[in-house]
């Protein structure tokens, strides 16, 4: 399923992160395992935040997906399930048709 991850960063702990090199290599690592097929980073209600759509193939490798920017970096974190402009075309085909 298509999902969108939305982040927010604690201030304190991505400053760190930045620091260290931490942030960097838990996105690279994050990124190295969900392949997105779109991330976008940039600042969202103040923190520092990042979005990535990808597909999520099953919802028990949530906590190990997410769980460096929840230790390391105190993030909220937001899954949501997103269509692109043919899935929804598809879904309101199959919906005209039934």
């Amino acid at each position: 399923m298509r999902v969108m991850l939305r982040a927010h960063l604690d201030t304190a702990a991505a400053n760190e992160g930045v620091k260290t090199g931490a942030l960097t290599q838990a996105v690279k690592k994050l990124m190295d395992t969900v392949k997105p097929e779109a991330a976008y980073f940039g600042p969202h209600e103040g923190v520092r935040s990042l979005w990535m759509v990808f597909d999520l193939q099953d919802s028990s490798t949530m906590p190990s997906l997410f769980e460096d920017l929840y230790l390391q970096f105190n993030a909220e974190i937001d899954v949501s399930p997103v269509m692109n402009t043919e899935d929804l075309a598809k879904g309101l085909a199959a919906m005209r048709s039934s």
